[in-house]
This record gives structure tokens, C-alpha cells and sequence, in this order.
């Protein structure tokens, strides 16, 4: 049993190598919670991936500093703990705010590993040592730009191509990609831009042969998603609509799916991420890893999490060159020619932080500490 001496937060701003576009909206610099805990001489580190804006999530970077700071931390410096599983009993009180109780989560994860001297993707139970490499391709100001991007994307090795699309920037765009790469795999994500009123639309779209549709239709929805696949040869997999374990058993009993998307902080954490993991692996039905412009920091956790058995697709967990022109960890996560990356052995995450270049770009921080809180 331990206990955490002191939690910091830092709030990060960094800016991307390339703007992102998704169906929210143009994405150019990140507001980033990052999260140290402190126990017998070492540091655990967590992200959390709240954006600036309640689009995909109802968490944003400020609700996570306020929950964090106000509610989750207070109660993880009074808690013994035996391991990160531990977390989701100690937040059980406090509803909602999945990602802030990730990060804390994540990072204590990674504290015991580093304690017990164990790589983290061994903790959580994994066994690959390497694992497949897709990427995410937001929305291009001309079709001409995201050719070029695909070809760059292809070029690096990556064993998927996944196409950010909405109304507008779908159909046409999918049978350019497909003339000019007949057997590339692709899949497309819509986050959620499209209705029921689009189906014949979606429905088309088994013409070219995508290994899935992610979140076509509503981020909450299980039941016109199992209309929608009855329609389509294509799977869908469902992203936003998946909290938890229990989410997961439904929607598969519900047949709204047929892959899913595990992403640690959409869940609340390692813990609830295994359990949907192993709810699918039970069911037959394939997972991957999403990523949520992660800096080095969330990325290692997604690594660890991606080695577990059923990550049987290509995940969205790319190397640091393609967000950031400079990442906060050292080494850089490279993917190889083969569109993998190897899965770390070294004791925790497997990657050191580079507190230089977080304090250079922190625009507040804190410390909890007891009872007592001083702010920097």
C-alpha cells in the first residue's frame, strides 16, 4: 500500500505542426491538463484530452482543472492504494467527468509500474511488443491537399488511412481516394455529422470498401446505428457513444456495431478501457486504439493500452512528428516503415519527460498537497 505525497497540474499550450480539421471545427493549438504525481521519489504523469470547447465531449480543459483540483484529487492524496484499479472506487462519488479521472488514473498506473520496475503495457496485461499504426487525416482545405497528405501518410508506412468526413466531404472524396489507391485499407470518421435523413448516402458508401464508418450519427445513439448497419455490408464502429463497459455490451447486443473504439480518457481510464476491451474480446468483435491529439504523454499511455490482444486493428496512435514539431517527451514516438511502433520495456511508460520544455510552455499551474493548495 502507498499513498501519493502531491498531485501538480499544469495547463499546457502548444501549437500543432498542422491545423486539424474534424466536423467540430479547425483545431490549430491545443490547451493540454497534464498531471504529476509524486510518491517515495517518483513521478507519475497522466493527461487529460479535454479539448477547449464542449464539442466532443462535454468535458473541457476547464472543467477538468476545476473537478480535478476541487473534487478528484483531494480524495487520491487520501487514499491507500494498492494499484490504478483502485481509482474508480475512490471518484465513484463524483459523476461524470471521464476524462479529468482518467488522467489522474493513467498516472498512478503508471506510478505503480515504475514502482514495481514493469513496463506499464505489461501491467495492464499486454503481450504485443509491437503494435499497428494507422492514421487520422483531417479535413483538407481542397481535394488536391489531402492527396498529397495520403501519399506523405502512405509513404511513412502507415497500415491505415482514416479520412475525418461530413456532409459536403464524403462521397466524392472517397471515390477520388479509391480511384487513386484501389487497395490502400480506409476508413472514414464523421463524428457524429450525419442523421438518419443521410442513410441512402452512408448506405452507398459500401462501394468502396472502408473497413468501418465510425460515429455516423448522434454521440449518444445505440438504436438508429443498429438500423443503420442492418443496411450497410460496412461496419460501423462506434466511437463516442461507448462510456463503459456496459455501453459496449449493449451496443453489441444491440448489433449498432460491429468494431469499437477504445480511447483511455473517453472511458475514465485503464481500468474501464480493460473491461471494454475484454467485453468485446468475449464477443468477437475487434477494438483499436483513438487518439485525441495527444501529446508524448497520452500517446505512451495509448501505446501500452494498444498492446493488448484484441487491438487487432490499426489504431490511430501515429508518431509525435505528425502534431507536434516538438513533443514534451524524450525519445520522439517514431513509427517504422512498416507502420508500426515498438511497445516500450522499460519500467512505467517507457518515455522521459522533458520538464524543460513543459515549464516553457505551462500558462498555470498547481499543487495539492494535503489540505493545503499553493497556487504558481
Amino acid at each position: 500500500m502507498f499513498q501519493i505525497e502531491a498531485i501538480r497540474l499544469h495547463e499546457i499550450a502548444m501549437e500543432l505542426a498542422f491545423p486539424f480539421e474534424t466536423s467540430f471545427g479547425r483545431t490549430s493549438t491545443r490547451r493540454i491538463l497534464l498531471v504529476e504525481l509524486e510518491c517515495d521519489g517518483l513521478t507519475g504523469w497522466g493527461e487529460c484530452v479535454a479539448g477547449e470547447h464542449p464539442y466532443f465531449s462535454e468535458e473541457t480543459v476547464d472543467t477538468a482543472w476545476l473537478v480535478t483540483e476541487g473534487e478528484l484529487a483531494q480524495r487520491l492524496l487520501d487514499a491507500e492504494l494498492e494499484g490504478g484499479g483502485d481509482c474508480p472506487r475512490i471518484f465513484a462519488q463524483v459523476r461524470g467527468h471521464r476524462m479529468a479521472k482518467a488522467a489522474l488514473e493513467n498516472a498512478v498506473w503508471d506510478l505503480v509500474a515504475q514502482r514495481r520496475g514493469v513496463p506499464l503495457a505489461g501491467l495492464l496485461g499486454g503481450a504485443r511488443t509491437k503494435i499497428p499504426c494507422g492514421v487520422s487525416i483531417g479535413i483538407q482545405p481542397s481535394p488536391e491537399q489531402l492527396m498529397e497528405t495520403i501519399a506523405k501518410e502512405l509513404a511513412a508506412g502507415y497500415q491505415r488511412i482514416k479520412l475525418k468526413c461530413k456532409p459536403g466531404w464524403d462521397s466524392r472524396i472517397f471515390e477520388q481516394v479509391r480511384t487513386r489507391w484501389p487497395d490502400i485499407v480506409l476508413s472514414c470518421d464523421a463524428n457524429s455529422a450525419y442523421r438518419m435523413r443521410d442513410s441512402d448516402e452512408i448506405a452507398s458508401w459500401d462501394q468502396f470498401r472502408l473497413l468501418m464508418i465510425e460515429q455516423p450519427l448522434w454521440y449518444d445513439d445505440f438504436y438508429f446505428h443498429a438500423m443503420l448497419q442492418k443496411r450497410l455490408n460496412t461496419a460501423i464502429c462506434l466511437d463516442e457513444s461507448i462510456r463503459n463497459r456496459r455501453d459496449a455490451l449493449a451496443a453489441i447486443d444491440m448489433e449498432s456495431c460491429r468494431i469499437i473504439n477504445i480511447k483511455v480518457g473517453r472511458v475514465g481510464g485503464f481500468s474501464e478501457a480493460i473491461a471494454v476491451h475484454n467485453a468485446a474480446e468475449e464477443r468477437g468483435v475487434p477494438v483499436w486504439c483513438g487518439g485525441m491529439l495527444e501529446t508524448g504523454i497520452g500517446r505512451s499511455h495509448n501505446i501500452a493500452l494498444s498492446s493488448l490482444p484484441n487491438f487487432s486493428l490499426p489504431g490511430d496512435v501515429s508518431a509525435s512528428s505528425r502534431y507536434w514539431r516538438e513533443d514534451i517527451i524524450e525519445p520522439d514516438v517514431t513509427v517504422s516503415r512498416s507502420g508500426e511502433i515498438s511497445v516500450p520495456t522499460a519500467a512505467g511508460r517507457g518515455f522521459a519527460v522533458r520538464r524543460d520544455r513543459i515549464e516553457a510552455l505551462t500558462v498555470r499551474s498547481s499543487t495539492v498537497r494535503g489540505r493545503a493548495r499553493v497556487l504558481v
